[in-house]
């Protein structure tokens, strides 16, 4: 892992980790403020689970993937988690913001701006593959050095054949000669 990676990674992480505490130690704030998301999901549920529950849920997945994602473990997939997260918490903080002043109104700004970011630094996250090509990239280039040696071994096989029919060719002339002169 490159140092960038190694410095950047915890803190990024940092953000999601303490905002999931933040979210354990206050499940019932929570889930008041994820309320109506939380509803929509406690009915879709093939289970009978309460809202504070899944705010609890929810604090705990941003709290262990924001360690793995800091510990470099499991990178792509606790960033993804991150990001989905991040996102929804950027809706339901926008949504409930107070905007009754103008202070109020540029605090909401702020605060999406700041989640915005967040959202994107672990978009990227779950995108980068450490300097490694990713399965698309390599996908791609086999495919293409498929074609190629498909090709070459085409063009082998069209030589090869040239050769052999102008030989065959050859012996038939002659022996049509042979016949004539016999």
């Amino acid at each position: 892992m490159s140092f960038v990676r190694t410095l950047a990674r915890p803190m990024l992480a940092s953000s999601f980790v303490l905002a999931g505490v933040e979210k354990l130690k206050n499940a019932d704030d929570t889930a008041q403020q994820l309320s109506p998301l939380l509803r929509k999901a406690t009915a879709s549920l093939p289970f009978r689970t309460e809202e504070k529950t899944l705010a609890r849920v929810i604090g705990g997945v941003q709290v262990g993937a924001g360690v793995l994602f800091g510990l470099g473990k499991f990178a792509r997939f606790s960033a993804t988690l991150l990001t989905v997260i991040s996102a929804l918490n950027t809706f339901v903080e926008w949504r409930s913001a107070d905007i009754s002043t103008k202070e109020a109104r540029v605090a909401r700004r702020n605060q999406l701006l700041k989640n915005l970011s967040l959202a994107g630094g672990a978009l990227l996250a779950s995108v980068d593959t450490v300097g490694k090509p990713g399965l698309a990239w390599r996908a791609e280039h086999l495919a293409a050095d498929a074609r190629k040696g498909a090709s070459h071994l085409a063009a082998d096989a069209r030589k090869t054949t040239g050769k052999k029919l102008h030989k065959a060719d050859k012996a038939v002339r002659r022996a049509v000669d042979q016949a004539k002169g016999a």
